[in-house]
């Protein structure tokens, strides 16, 4: 399990040919924080961003994560109803509430499975200081989640 920190810049490589389509950037997910896909920064001046579909990535290593050949890749302009964890539509530091109304903290950093590639747990953060005292939460995921422009609702009740 590694957070989305840990895979920013990484390398992401066909699987194929063994090309580098371009280095992970930022974390892409749904409303309702499903995990959809890796954005990439590529070389080149006039290189937009593309994101590696979720179904896409085959695993996710230690030093890069391998994809099923790059015709798979999409253009940003096909996630334009998309949130990403650092960039554009970012939900990172936003806060987070239970269903039930309790502010929960702000969203610091989600965790991956190396082998799913899914979302399997949500750091959550007070705050500077609170975090030196205390440490940042860990939260399983919600059995659903609501992400929107104002804050992210965490309903556990199944």
């Amino acid at each position: 399990m590694r957070t989305f920190t840990e895979l920013r810049g990484l390398p992401v490589v066909d699987l194929e040919d063994g090309y580098i389509a371009g280095y992970v950037c930022d974390a892409c997910l749904d409303k309702n924080g499903r995990f959809t896909g890796l954005l990439l920064h590529e070389k080149g001046f006039f290189k937009k961003g593309r994101i590696v579909p979720s179904e896409s990535i085959c695993t996710i290593g230690k030093d890069g994560i391998m994809m099923k050949g790059r015709s798979t890749l999409k253009s940003l302009s096909e996630f334009r109803e998309a949130y990403f964890l650092t960039s554009r539509r970012r939900i990172q530091y936003k806060e987070v509430f239970s269903a039930e109304g309790e502010k929960l903290g702000l969203l610091a950093d989600v965790y991956f499975s190396e082998h799913l590639g899914t979302i399997v747990a949500y750091e959550l953060t007070d705050g500077f200081f609170a975090d030196m005292m205390e440490g940042k939460k860990k939260l399983d995921p919600p059995g659903t989640l609501t992400i929107s422009k104002d804050a992210i609702v965490m309903d556990f009740i199944h």
